[in-house]
């Protein structure tokens, strides 16, 4: 009985010896994978996450700017054209037959 115990024994260390090898060599090979991942992508000349995520801010702003210019320039050429209307009208009104800013000769 206690010859069965000990074979036992024996067993499980060497099953727990191969297992932590196996969990050694399963870790080397996944740090292996991903630093060759890392040398494949960093070939394909790919962005990182805070690149990606820094352009993905400064395009945000460019949008934030470009809305404020367009208002703007509509708010500007709706001043323009108010004032170019009223200027037109101006120049429309002094049109009129028989008002006319010039003076009048008389025909000989």
């Amino acid at each position: 009985m206690q010859s069965q115990n000990r074979l036992f024994e024996d067993f499980v260390k060497m099953m727990n010896g191969a297992a932590g090898t196996f969990a050694g060599m399963t870790r080397e090979a996944q740090e292996s994978a991903r630093e060759r991942m890392r040398e494949w992508v960093g070939g394909m000349d790919f962005v990182s996450r805070d690149e990606f995520e820094a352009v993905k801010a400064m395009a945000a702003t460019a949008r934030e700017e470009v809305e404020a210019m367009r208002n703007r320039l509509a708010a500007l050429e709706a001043a323009a054209g108010r004032g170019g209307a009223v200027g037109a009208q101006a120049s429309s009104a002094s049109a009129k037959p028989g008002a006319t800013s010039e003076i009048e000769t008389p025909e000989e």
